[in-house]
């Protein structure tokens, strides 16, 4: 190449790869998001709303079963107890033998039975030779017409007899006289006051079972005197056990006592829960809070939002993934789960209620 073609060759060359540069130069790079995919997936992202503030009122109760949807079982004779299959608590199924029990009445209502059931036979073979001797002439009507009542009667004694059987466990007796107790429904055993050995008597007035669904549980709790004017029926309740701490179950007050107590001066409320999953056990011990508006207003934000650190309170603030802060405010009152706030954050501003610890901690390390 001579040096008439060199010259413009680099000069073109020159302008060529000036010009690249200055395309690289200007692209612009985003900033990665703050919140990724993965951190995106644990998050809570929350309203604060401009709510009335509640006015709470702490309670401690105990769990009950529903006494109103439950199945009692009592004795149908009297006799001694031979086995219990079952304890307190146990889940059990329709038809499964609860307990047996060896009892006189029924070994009677069997021997009474083998009598009339041998009267009855007689009384069949005496009615039939009637009937054929007075369909022949041989016999008189009023003989045919007396064997055919016999007949009858002794039909009605079997009948009463096997009706004793049936209300004493029908098929689930036996002739040498044990009878056997079985669930009527699906349920817990809520309630058991029979052991094996004892003696039981059909007139006794206590229930050998209680059985319960326990889809619906109660609360029962206590309120004092001074308390009394802030419970209203529907009234929000929040209960938690020690069972399972942090977990909260939501109910609503359905019953109010119209008398105290005599020896605590105190009234008893009934809240009622839905027993999802079954994890409320009768006799547990809760903390119950009940919710009362007041006339005031402030911004309501969940309590796990709040993020105390150095004497100050700060909320982490969301308005896309590229774009979080963290935002000091100031707490007006704390109601259960819920905060009201006053200023750092107006109504509407969404705000991070679950790990939004991490990325608190990634703004203030920047």
């Amino acid at each position: 190449m001579n040096m008439k073609n060199i010259i413009p060759f680099f000069i073109a060359t020159t302008l060529v790869l000036f010009a690249c540069k200055a395309k690289v130069e200007t692209v612009a790079v985003k900033d990665p998001p703050i919140i990724s995919d993965s951190l995106g997936q644990i998050i809570k992202i929350d309203t604060a709303k401009n709510e009335y503030i509640e006015d709470q009122l702490s309670l401690s109760g105990e769990v009950s079963y529903d006494d109103n949807n439950v199945v009692k079982i009592f004795p149908n004779a009297s006799g001694q107890v031979m086995s219990v299959n079952v304890s307190l608590g146990d889940k059990v199924k329709k038809g499964q033998t609860l307990a047996v029990i060896k009892s006189a009445d029924v070994a009677g209502n069997y021997a009474d039975l083998s009598t009339v059931n041998s009267d009855a036979a007689i009384a069949e073979k005496e009615y039939k030779n009637a009937e054929e001797l007075y369909k022949n002439g041989i016999s008189s009507e009023k003989d045919f017409v007396q064997a055919k009542l016999e007949y009858d009667k002794a039909m009605n004694a079997v009948k009463k007899v096997q009706m004793q059987i049936e209300i004493n466990g029908g098929g689930k007796t036996k002739a040498g006289g044990a009878y056997f107790i079985t669930a009527p429904r699906d349920g817990f055993i809520v309630e058991k006051n029979i052991n094996a050995g004892s003696f039981i008597r059909n007139d006794n007035n206590q229930d050998l079972f209680t059985i319960s669904d326990m889809k619906d549980v109660w609360v029962l709790a206590n309120v004092f005197e001074t308390d009394i004017p802030k419970i209203k029926v529907g009234q929000p309740a929040e209960v938690t056990t020690l069972a399972y701490p942090g977990k909260v179950f939501y109910g609503k007050v359905d019953q109010i006592n119209s008398v105290l107590d005599p020896m605590s001066k105190a009234m008893k409320i009934k809240i009622v829960l839905p027993n999802t999953n079954m994890l409320l056990k009768p006799e547990m011990f809760t903390s119950i809070m009940l919710a009362k508006a007041e006339s005031q207003k402030a911004l309501e934000i969940p309590s796990t939002a709040i993020i105390s650190d150095g004497g100050k309170n700060y909320v982490v603030t969301y308005k896309d993934r590229y774009h979080v802060r963290a935002q000091e405010v100031n707490i007006l009152k704390v109601s259960g789960t819920k905060t009201y706030i006053t200023g750092g954050i107006n109504e509407g501003d969404l705000v991070i209620s679950k790990n939004q610890i991490l990325i608190y901690n990634s703004l203030i390390e920047e």
